[in-house]
């Protein structure tokens, strides 16, 4: 197969479908000397600026569970080239993930950067970790300006990683991103408004003096 990605996920029947549909062997080879078994410095810049990803985690009655994460950019942290970790805040206290990952910890992340339209596939194990336990962990992981409170850490063992194509992926901004768009542009208006209200103001007292007012 084409990397470790693919390793994991070309099942048998995954194999069958895409014989069916003529891409059976598209994807060997495409790695190339990479293993993807490790985090790279592209991956560490991308995980850092990150404010959101989506979990998948796979229940005892074989459902999978998609949970959407939040947080100030950068809540997920790389803590090494194979590890990261997420201080877990409470919300609504249903405990599926933490559930699903005490049975089963394979977990799939998905990292969107829609401004970008990139987006980061990961495959790991996931278990939870007392923050009361790990002090210096929790150092790490829990944002003091952050409302919210954080009930455990959930630490992950990369397995496999893929970058996924971009398309379909429709750019959205959040306010912080517009404001900075659109900064420069407000502030050459204020300098256009002040500009038009200073000629303004030398018209007139030009036409008043040849009305000699």
């Amino acid at each position: 197969m084409a990397y470790g990605f693919l390793d994991l996920l070309a099942t048998p029947a995954v194999r069958n479908a895409q014989a069916e549909q003529g891409s059976l062997g598209l994807w060997d080879g495409k790695g190339g000397d990479r293993t993807f078994d490790r985090f790279g410095a592209s991956e560490a810049a991308f995980i850092a600026a990150r404010d959101n990803f989506y979990l998948a985690t796979v229940s005892e009655s074989g459902w999978p569970y998609v949970q959407h994460r939040g947080g100030p950019p950068g809540f997920l942290k790389l803590l090494d080239d194979q590890t990261l970790a997420f201080a877990d805040y409470r919300g609504n206290r249903q405990y599926i993930s933490l559930g699903n990952v005490k049975a089963d910890d394979r977990v799939s992340l998905i990292l969107v950067d829609y401004p970008h339209k990139a987006r980061l596939k990961i495959l790991a194990h996931m278990h939870a970790e007392d923050l009361a336990a790990s002090p210096d962990l929790a150092a790490k992981l829990v944002d003091a300006g952050y409302r919210g409170r954080p009930e455990r850490a959930f630490v992950l063992r990369l397995e496999t990683f893929d970058w996924n194509c971009p398309q379909h992926i429709r750019p959205r901004y959040t306010t912080e991103e517009i404001e900075a768009a659109v900064s420069p542009l407000r502030h050459r208006i204020e300098e256009l408004e002040r500009e038009n209200a200073r000629l303004a103001a030398q018209l007139l007292l030009y036409s008043n003096k040849e009305r000699g007012l």
